[in-house]
């Protein structure tokens, strides 16, 4: 059983990119740089960007963060947007989400640049991507795929299970490993799916990403499969300091043994979504997706 490394796999993603910026600055190129927007003080949201600010100091970018109080009218958070699209020295840019309840995520959503769009949630990169063409990936995504290639693990004719279909994971998922060059055969499963256990047992490769902590279990996984652990749950535990625990989708003292490759929680899938990020800001900079 190999465990997939995503912490490590980051960093070295990231030094790729520090070492792309110091190319670009020797050369005389514009620095990449990644704004966020940030609407009240969700403790995850806070953390999440703050990690996104430091990545870019590691990696060389600029950086900008743009903070609203949770009060923020929609026309006001509209109005930003606005100006971040129409700022030439803004390469891309991300509102953080979850956004309050009088705030529509869709038309924030809608209402960035496409071209901006690092973390790849606008209908045309959507599109885009479904159509084969070049696209900014979601994060989450786009991290698994890079463990995937990273770790040379087989996909041309593996049957694919993918659980959960939201538009941030299981449905982009099921798009990215169906492509040509990947090659899988998808069956994306959800919570309505019938004998979703025995679909499972046949499967090569597991994406779990429900939101169910620990709904993966031994009895479900086949000797040799691939497993990716999307899930993140919080739990109390008496054995941390913090006085909590994160666990996954995945029963990894089960699954982990049966596993020829498993993504561990935390440490696997979460590292990788801020490279990924700062990823599709490199791209965003030198024009490789939108010439």
């Amino acid at each position: 059983m190999v465990l997939i490394d995503g912490k490590k796999t980051s960093e070295i993603l990231q030094s790729e990119i520090a070492e792309e910026v110091i190319k670009i600055k020797n050369n005389g190129g514009k620095i990449p740089h990644l704004a966020a927007v940030l609407v009240g003080h969700d403790g995850g949201s806070e953390t999440y960007v703050a990690g996104k600010v430091k990545a870019c100091e590691r990696v060389g970018f600029k950086s900008t963060l743009i903070r609203y109080e949770d009060n923020v009218t929609e026309a006001e958070l509209l109005n930003c947007v606005a100006q971040l699209n129409s700022d030439e020295d803004v390469d891309g840019f991300i509102v953080q989400l979850p956004l309050p309840n009088h705030i529509s995520e869709y038309k924030v959503i809608e209402s960035i640049n496409p071209g901006k769009d690092v973390d790849g949630f606008h209908a045309v990169n959507v599109g885009r991507m479904v159509a084969g063409m070049p696209a900014f990936i979601s994060a989450t995504p786009f991290g698994i795929m890079e463990l995937i290639k990273r770790y040379k693990i087989e996909t041309s004719g593996k049957n694919c299970v993918v659980i959960g279909r939201s538009n941030i994971v299981g449905r982009p998922m099921s798009i990215l490993l169906s492509q040509k060059g990947v090659d899988c055969t998808v069956t994306l499963c959800h919570s309505r799916t019938k004998n979703l256990k025995a679909i499972c047992a046949q499967a090569d490769i597991i994406v779990a990403g429900l939101g169910i902590a620990e709904f993966l279990r031994g009895d479900m996984v086949k000797d040799g499969a691939v497993v990716i652990d999307v899930g993140i749950t919080r739990v109390k535990s008496d054995k941390t300091k913090s006085g909590w625990k994160l666990i996954g989708d995945v029963k990894f003292d089960e699954v982990a043994p049966k596993c020829s490759f498993i993504t561990p929680v935390p440490g696997g899938v979460g590292p990788m979504t801020i490279a990924s990020l700062l990823y599709n800001t490199l791209l965003s900079s030198k024009k490789e997706i939108y010439k």
